[in-house]
């Protein structure tokens, strides 16, 4: 027997051992949990986007394309009016001539 048998027995260890192992398990537990929902989500991020995304176009729509022309022919317009607003003052030809560019856009 040595000094450590006597100072340290098996049994007055165990139940230290137990609770720093239940402790350990208790703290894992959480984490292998979320690594495997990582894990799941990893391996069918295209689905779940697929799916996010037929969701969306069930919410909303895509446009159709004349929706799309006029929504872009308008934006044109407007902003060749914003140009034209800002050159009355010192180009007024300019000004007149992109709102008539602007007018040929409708």
């Amino acid at each position: 027997m040595t000094i450590l048998t006597i100072a340290f027995p098996v049994q007055a260890a165990l139940p230290a051992a137990e609770a720093l192992a239940g402790t350990a398990i208790s703290v894992a537990r959480p984490l292998l949990g979320f690594s495997v929902l990582a894990a799941l989500l990893v391996m069918f991020k295209p689905l779940l986007v697929g799916l996010l995304r037929a969701a969306l176009l069930v919410v909303k729509p895509r446009r159709t394309l004349e929706e799309r022309n006029a929504r872009r022919t308008m934006k044109g317009v407007l902003m060749l009016n914003r140009l034209a607003r800002d050159y009355e003052g010192t180009q007024p030809a300019l000004a007149a001539e992109l709102r008539a560019i602007a007018a040929r856009g409708n």
